[in-house]
């Protein structure tokens, strides 16, 4: 994995516990506000919100980005009042012209945005070995792909106006090739046919990205949270949202720069 911006590949992932020491939050850009900017998508709730309060914690302005606006501004308010600086974005990521509104929003805000976290995801219903249907198909890559791609690309010229700027996706080992052609693997017998495929599909634009950014300064990761207990698996997983959103936030912030990897909890995770 190269590094952008100098550092060395290799180097091992910061703890959380070193954070506040590793990344400090603020930078000055062309006169404008010192405090880092951090989009979250899907930060109404689960690890999204645990992203955005672990990223508020460590002194950035957090925008909380919710398809349902009266969640997001619920979040946000959430967040507030536990000291956090944080902002409601209206922003669904499946809709290109809510993405465009909301890139502009921030420009006139923020002028900047120096970390985009890629959260939003959806397992559809029906995603099952043998039943998953072309619509469930297509429900689930337009949000965790397609919807991606979108944001991305829409923020590009506010991460571009940022010092350090960095993209986070929230991938799933469920998507690793290498791990789920071990059919006597701990993840075989998870045949979420549309979820794990776009996941696959999501580390590949991953890996994309990062080639296309690296000369612009622009890091680009994708990060397994593990099975944490959320909504999108009925609150089954062995894992917490805290812990979930402590690897991706370990991952945006780590000091050496790199990019194009996939990593989980103890870090890198094969393709």
């Amino acid at each position: 994995m190269a590094s952008v911006r100098g550092g060395q590949a290799g180097i091992g992932d910061p703890g959380l516990d070193d954070l506040c020491l590793a990344a400090p939050a603020a930078v000055r850009v062309d006169g404008m506000s010192t405090t880092k900017i951090a989009l979250v998508t899907g930060a109404n709730k689960g690890i999204g919100k645990e992203i955005a309060r672990q990223l508020g914690r460590l002194g950035m302005t957090v925008l909380v980005a919710a398809r349902d606006e009266g969640r997001g501004r619920a979040a946000a308010e959430e967040l507030v009042a536990a000291g956090i600086d944080a902002r409601p974005v209206p922003l669904d990521v499946t809709d290109p012209e809510s993405v465009a509104t909301a890139a502009k929003l921030v420009e006139r805000e923020h002028g900047r945005m120096d970390l985009l976290v890629n959260n939003a995801g959806i397992v559809a219903d029906g995603d099952r070995e043998g039943a998953a249907t072309v619509e469930t198909f297509q429900r689930t890559y337009a949000t965790n792909v397609v919807g991606v791609l979108t944001v991305t690309r829409a923020m590009l010229p506010l991460l571009r106006k940022a010092s350090e700027p960095g993209v986070v996706n929230l991938s799933s080992e469920l998507g690793s090739i290498a791990t789920l052609s071990d059919p006597n693997g701990q993840w075989a017998g998870v045949r979420l046919y549309a979820y794990n495929s776009s996941k696959a599909a999501l580390n590949m634009v991953t890996v994309m990205l990062a080639n296309e950014l690296r000369a612009d300064g622009i890091t680009v990761n994708a990060v397994s949270p593990g099975y944490c207990a959320t909504d999108l698996n009925g609150h089954q997983g062995y894992r917490t949202p805290e812990q979930g959103a402590a690897d991706a936030v370990r991952v945006a912030t780590r000091p050496d720069r790199a990019t194009g990897g996939f990593h989980g909890e103890h870090g890198p995770l094969p393709w």
